[in-house]
């Protein structure tokens, strides 16, 4: 019998970004995740830091935050009122970092959402690692055999690659030029 996902994967999987050349996790999704307010989040940290270490997790800096935020929104309404905006730059954590938070934040809640963010960075990780052996069999194929199958390879490597985002037609009413 299988207990039903508390959060969509989907959801999970979307909020692992990749900064600094870690595939990390923004502590407002975090916080969102377990439930509880980023600040709640931060403080606990704060109050066991020496369970995250630099590997862990880390600050962003302006400009990685401005990405990080790019990457997540195309558009962001900030909210009204006093207290309202944060006055910090946001923590990221790594998937170790993440797997201390559940010692952390110790609740019921705080469990079943770790449990299913390490699935969820051990699914990225296989799919990354499923793409990286097809290139190297590939890699293979293409020095054993020669080049009267190279147009093959070629075809398969394009196949293999993401398609551009579909361009966007201009708005407005176009007129023939032969009237």
């Amino acid at each position: 019998m299988t207990k039903e996902a508390l959060i969509p994967h989907e959801l999970i999987e979307r909020s692992i970004l990749l900064v600094r050349g870690q595939k990390v996790m923004l502590d407002e999704d975090l916080a969102e995740l377990y439930g509880v307010e980023i600040r709640t989040l931060n403080q606990a940290v704060k109050r066991n830091i020496r369970r995250f270490p630099a590997d862990f997790m880390f600050q962003l800096t302006a400009e990685e935050h401005t990405e990080c935020q790019s990457l997540r929104s195309h558009f962001v309404i900030l909210k009204q009122g006093r207290g309202s905006h944060r006055k910090f730059l946001p923590y990221v954590f790594t998937e170790q970092g993440v797997a201390m938070l559940s010692g952390v934040l110790n609740s019921e809640r705080a469990i079943e959402v770790n449990i299913q963010i390490m699935r969820a960075f051990v699914k990225l990780r296989e799919m990354i690692s499923s793409n990286k052996e097809m290139s190297r069999r590939l890699d293979d194929l293409e020095n054993k055999y020669d080049s009267h199958f190279k147009l093959v390879f070629d075809a398969i490597r394009q196949l293999m690659t993401p398609p551009d985002p579909p361009k966007k037609r201009k708005i407005g009413f176009v007129m023939d030029k032969e009237q």
